[in-house]
């Protein structure tokens, strides 16, 4: 039998430090603070196996997140299948740069909504805004759905199926949002790491330069914004200046672009006359 210490150090032969004690604390059901305070506890043959279980998946290459059926994002735990983008840090700057521009009671549009990890963290910091959330996906929409339940939002929070603008009819918001696809069609990265697991079609929408979701959202939100509403969208490292131009041409004023933690720019938008 394996001690904790000595199974973390074999977990640790095959990946970095944080997967291994993410792996040790979802098998033992404690944090990584209890993992450091008892490191000569004796596993049982039946955690011994499920961490072998779980390093050989691992291995593989299958992500974390989908192993454990969960990610943390903005301070919150959300569900996540195979059928969902992974939530990831950086897309906590589209959040960030959201509540800025939101009034307490806002209606907001999030386009492509995933795992709902956007929609279900804007509707918990602002408790009195509604959010309606489409995505293209029904198996997407199951998975935003619990957990706009798990959090105690589901109240305020609509879904809704179709691609884009198609199920909205002739509402208006305050604020627009999104995460689409936007790795180009052939980038290498597509092949790689988590990125092999994770829905295609989340990722790249097969356009030669990535931009071709970020122009739809574009060229359509003026139809559904109040006076004065934003919209704020992520995009790819290298598309700052696309995104920029395109939020120009289709008469968006107060255009910015944000950098996320790692001072990459991360985020565009403008506020619609």
């Amino acid at each position: 039998m394996h001690t904790v210490k000595a199974a973390l150090e074999e977990l640790m032969e095959s990946m970095d430090r944080v997967d291994a004690q993410v792996i040790m604390s979802h098998v033992l059901g404690v944090n990584r603070a209890w993992i450091a305070a008892n490191p000569m506890r004796i596993l049982t043959e039946t955690e011994d196996a499920k961490i072998d279980m779980l390093a050989a998946q691992r291995a593989l290459g299958h992500p974390i997140a989908y192993l454990l059926a969960r990610r943390e994002f903005y301070g919150r735990e959300f569900e996540v299948t195979p059928a969902v983008l992974i939530p990831r840090p950086e897309t906590e700057t589209l959040v960030e740069a959201a509540l800025a521009r939101l009034a307490p009671k806002a209606a907001i549009l999030e386009l492509g909504t995933g795992s709902g990890a956007i929609a279900v963290t804007l509707a918990a910091q602002r408790p009195e805004a509604t959010v309606l959330a489409t995505d293209a996906a029904e198996s997407a929409l199951a998975v935003a759905r619990g957990n706009a339940m798990r959090h105690g939002v589901s109240e305020r929070i609509a879904f809704a199926l179709g691609s884009w603008y198609e199920p909205v009819g002739d509402r208006r918001f305050d604020l627009i949002v999104s995460n689409p696809p936007y790795v180009a069609a052939g980038d290498p990265h597509l092949a790689r790491g988590d990125l092999r697991f994770e829905p295609r079609h989340a990722l790249s929408d097969g356009s030669r330069d990535g931009l071709d979701s970020i122009r739809a959202i574009v060229s359509g939100a003026a139809a559904h914004l109040v006076p004065g509403g934003w919209l704020l969208f992520e995009h790819g490292y290298d598309q700052a200046a696309a995104a920029r131009a395109l939020l120009d041409a289709a008469g968006f004023g107060d255009i910015v672009t944000l950098d996320d933690l790692a001072g990459i720019a991360r985020v565009a938008g403008g506020k619609i006359a």
